[in-house]
């Protein structure tokens, strides 16, 4: 279905009182870049924060989209969904990304310097790496 380049998953969510705006102008952004995905899941999350340091759920709509690897063209369409949901106040599903920006995740994720005080320094990963420098 997604030939042999892959796919991937675009996870992102953003509180619920913009949540209808911002899915309507994500949708409206996919369909305008030409970009079709295989599998969407919209879903609302309850009132309840999550107690984890990085944990992606919050009060807020989710929205889940798979996406075929066409390259630079899926990359720059990513960019622009990023440019949204950043403005929103949401954030990536990091279990789910490969190539979130820095400055998107900092922002998603306010407890990152709390993480880092139990985070163990002989462990790093490429994701490690890219979002946290180490």
């Amino acid at each position: 279905m997604y030939g042999p380049r892959g796919f991937y998953q675009y996870q992102s969510v953003v509180p619920r009182e913009v949540g209808l705006e911002v899915t309507q102008e994500m949708l409206k952004t996919i369909k305008k870049s030409g970009e079709g995905s295989f599998l969407a899941v919209l879903k609302t999350f309850g009132n309840r924060e999550s107690g984890g340091l990085l944990s992606f759920p919050r009060p807020g709509v989710t929205l889940a989209l798979d996406f075929p690897n066409r390259g630079e063209r899926t990359l720059k369409l990513f960019n622009e969904l990023d440019h949204i949901v950043k403005e929103a106040r949401g954030r990536l599903y990091l279990a789910k990304d490969a190539r979130m920006p820095k400055t998107l995740f900092e922002a998603g994720y306010p407890r990152i310097q709390e993480f880092m005080k139990y985070r163990d320094p002989g462990i790093s990963s490429n994701m490690s790496r890219r979002l946290l420098g180490v």
